[in-house]
C-alpha cells in the first residue's frame, strides 16, 4: 500500500465507527518464552445500522463459537474484536486499516455485506490477513483474484437462479418484474434472477431505484402497468418492507419474492402483516428450528442459551465461520499467512453445511433454501428443489 493512500485510510479509520470488543483484555500476546498465548480474530458487520438484523445473528453464532473454544482451556485464546461498520463501505475501510496496523488482528470474520467486502478486500490481500465472511454473496468477489477471501455461503449465482427457478416450477409466470435499488448486493442478484427468467423464457422488466429513497411511487406504476405474474426484489428488507408496503398499497397483487437480505422478520413488519402474507424468501442459509434434531438441535439450544434468542439469518454460517479460524489456530498457526496456509486444506461439517473452500474461496456447498411468510412469521419450506409454495 502507498504512503499517501495509507494515510487517506487511517483518515478515514479516524473517522470511523465505534469499535467493539467482544471479550475482555488486551488481545494477542505471548509468555516469557515467546510462545503465543492469544490472538486477536476481528469480525465486521452492520451492528447497528438499518441491516443490522442480519449480521447480528452471525455475530452471535461468532461470539459462541469462540466463547466455547476458549473454555476449553486452549493454548492459544481466541479475543474477538467487532467492528460496527454499519454496512457502509467507506467506514470498513477505515476500520480495516485499524484491525489490520492497531488492533493486529490475524483473521477477520466478515465483511457481512457484499459492498463492504469489495471495498476492502484488496486492503485485506495486501495486509495478508485472511477472512471469512458469514453472509456476502456478491459473484463478483470470488473473481478478483483474491487469495485470502473466502465465504462460507452460496453467491448470487446460484441464489438467483435458485429463486427464479423456484418461481417458475411454483408459479409457471409468463411475465417477471424484477427490483434493485443501488447497493452492490442489489444490483447483483437482481441480474442474476432477470437472466434465469429469460433462460426460462419468462419476459422480464426491470427498474431500480435510490438505496436512500422512501418513495417507490414511480417504481409501483410501472410494476402496476406491466402486471407480471411474479415481482422479485433483489435488496435488504429495510427497503423490501417499504416497497413491498407501496406495491399492496398501489393495488399490485403479484406474488412477491427476494433473496437472503429480505430474510428477517422486519421484512413483515415494515410491509404489514397483510402486505407481506405469501411473500417468498430465498435463502442460501439453514436456519434451525425449535423442532430439528441432531447438531442443529445442540446448536438451536446453545445458540438460545448463549444469545437469549432463537438463531435467525446466518447464525449457523456465523459459527462456522468461527469455526474455520478456531480449528486453524487449534493447529498451530497464529499468523494470517499460516492460518491462510491452512484454510486451503480445511475441510469439516459445519452446523450450516460442509465447510471446504474452492481455490477462489468460494464455499464447495451452494445449497439454496426457500422460505414463506405465513401468518406474519417466516416459515421453512426446505429446500429450492424440493420446496412447495403455500397459498
Amino acid at each position: 500500500m502507498s504512503g499517501a493512500r495509507l494515510g487517506r485510510v487511517l483518515a478515514l479509520a479516524a473517522a470511523s465507527s465505534l469499535v467493539l470488543a467482544a471479550c475482555a483484555g488486551g488481545g494477542g500476546g505471548t509468555d516469557a518464552g515467546g510462545d503465543v498465548t492469544s490472538v486477536k480474530v476481528g469480525f465486521m458487520g452492520d451492528l447497528t445500522g438499518e441491516s443490522s438484523a442480519i449480521v447480528i445473528p452471525p455475530r452471535n453464532g461468532a461470539v459462541m463459537a469462540i466463547d466455547e473454544y476458549n473454555a476449553t482451556n486452549p493454548k492459544v485464546k481466541i479475543e474477538l474484536v467487532q467492528y460496527d461498520s454499519q454496512g457502509k463501505p467507506e467506514q470498513a475501510t477505515g476500520l480495516v486499516t485499524k484491525a489490520v496496523t492497531q488492533d493486529k488482528v490475524v483473521a477477520l470474520i466478515g465483511p457481512a455485506f457484499s459492498g463492504e467486502s469489495k471495498a476492502v478486500g484488496g486492503l485485506l490481500e495486501e495486509s495478508k490477513i485472511p477472512s471469512v465472511s458469514p453472509s456476502a454473496t456478491n459473484p463478483g468477489l470470488a473473481e478478483n483474484g483474491w487469495t485470502y477471501w473466502h465465504r462460507v455461503v452460496a453467491n448470487d449465482a446460484d441464489q438467483g437462479p435458485g429463486i427464479a427457478e423456484f418461481l417458475v416450477k411454483a408459479k409457471a409466470p409468463k411475465k417477471a418484474f424484477v427490483l434493485s435499488d443501488d447497493q452492490e448486493y442489489s444490483v447483483g442478484l437482481a441480474e442474476t434472477v432477470a437472466k434465469s427468467f429469460t433462460d426460462a423464457g419468462v419476459a422480464v422488466e426491470t427498474d431500480k431505484f435510490s438505496k436512500d429513497a422512501s418513495d417507490y411511487s414511480s417504481t409501483v406504476t410501472k410494476v402496476r402497468s406491466a402486471n407480471p405474474d411474479v415481482i422479485v426484489f433483489g435488496g435488504y428488507y429495510a427497503q423490501g418492507g417499504r416497497l413491498l408496503k407501496q406495491l399492496r398499497d398501489g393495488g399490485v397483487t403479484a406474488t412477491f419474492a427476494s433473496g437472503d437480505g429480505s430474510l428477517d422478520q422486519q421484512l413483515v413488519t415494515g410491509a404489514g402483516a397483510a402486505a407481506a402474507e405469501n411473500a417468498v424468501l430465498a435463502c442460501p442459509c439453514n436456519i434451525p428450528s425449535a423442532d430439528v434434531t441432531g447438531p442443529l438441535k445442540t446448536f438451536f439450544d446453545n445458540y438460545k442459551k448463549s444469545a437469549n434468542v432463537d438463531p435467525a439469518i446466518y447464525a449457523t454460517e456465523g459459527y462456522d465461520a468461527a469455526t474455520v479460524f478456531i480449528k486453524a489456530i487449534q493447529a498451530g498457526n497464529t499468523t494470517g499467512e499460516k492460518i491462510n496456509e491452512y484454510l486451503k486444506t480445511i475441510s469439516f461439517e459445519g452446523v450450516s453445511k460442509p465447510i471446504k473452500f474452492k481455490a477462489n474461496g468460494e464455499p464447495e456447498n451452494n445449497a439454496i433454501f426457500i422460505y414463506q411468510v405465513k401468518a406474519g412469521v417466516l416459515k421453512l419450506l426446505g429446500p429450492a428443489e424440493e420446496a412447495k409454495i403455500e397459498g
